[in-house]
């Protein structure tokens, strides 16, 4: 039940984060998608340094606020483990309230950064996909609700064997448990690194697989970079079949087919 409650807050937070975001910055809140933006879409480079300490500052800030409001809960916590002899700094110690920490049986770190890799792969690929101008199952109106449950579903299958799932929420928050519950954040079990820098290339490797095998090719007949084999014709009953003009344009229009084209936006 609290591992849902957690999923659904991912979820719901997510998807309300980047309806407010996006409209300014694009809904970045991930270094690891700022960087494939750069990469795949044109994102300029020299933005990406102030974007990446952006949400890492905005983060830290978060875990402060956090610690500020609860402190009295968490203090409390803190000292029941304290006198019970358990670890502050574990996986449901206090210090997991702000950063994720293996099980203690979770040695192997192999093991770690395969689901790590996993989980976001498969985050990279959902938002890709929902960005997809060429995707006609996902209209900008509900890609934010969309990625949000690509992290709820992460978090409800993998969030009781340790996920990260965001560089920049990882290491903002850690560093604010570092300085409440000590360095011993960052060495336990040497999976700091794990959590920080596995969503990068995990990303990257993603949003490259649905780039070269998974984007449609209506984006390059869009751009006048290639034709439909078809002809324009084709282009047109392509397009209709899969409910992106209808019918009653087909018959009437000459237009290319870049004005059927839904517009991209970014939100990450």
């Amino acid at each position: 039940m609290f591992q849902s409650r957690i999923g659904w807050g991912f979820a719901i937070g997510i998807a309300f984060a980047i309806i407010t975001c996006a409209p300014t910055s694009g809904g970045h809140f991930n270094p690891a998608i700022t960087i494939c933006f750069a990469i795949w879409q044109g994102f300029p480079w020299k933005k990406v340094p102030h974007y990446i300490f952006s949400q890492i500052f905005g983060a830290f800030i978060a875990g402060l606020l956090l610690m500020g409001m609860y402190w009295p809960e968490i203090s409390a916590q803190k000292a029941e483990f304290i006198a019970a002899g358990m670890p502050v700094v574990s996986n449901g110690g206090p210090a997991s309230i702000l950063c994720s920490f293996p099980n203690p049986n979770q040695t192997n770190l192999g093991y770690l950064f395969l689901t790590e890799f996993f989980v976001d792969s498969f985050i990279g690929i959902v938002i890709w996909a929902c960005l997809d101008p060429a995707n006609p199952f996902v209209s900008p109106t509900s890609a934010p609700f969309t990625i949000g449950l690509a992290y709820g579903c992460m978090v409800w299958g993998f969030a009781d064997i340790t996920i990260s799932t965001n560089l920049a929420r990882d290491l903002g928050t850690r560093i604010v448990a570092a300085i409440f519950f000590g360095g011993e954040v960052f060495s336990y079990l040497n999976y700091s690194w794990i959590a920080i820098l596995v969503n990068v290339p995990a990303t990257i490797f993603a949003t490259a697989y649905y780039e070269f095998l998974m984007r449609d090719s209506l984006v390059k007949i869009g751009k006048g970079h290639a034709v439909h084999e078809e002809g324009e014709d084709g282009l047109r009953r392509h397009l209709t079949n899969r409910g992106m003009m209808d019918s009653a344009t087909q018959n009437g229009s000459e237009g290319s087919s870049s004005g059927y084209m839904k517009q991209d936006v970014q939100m990450a």
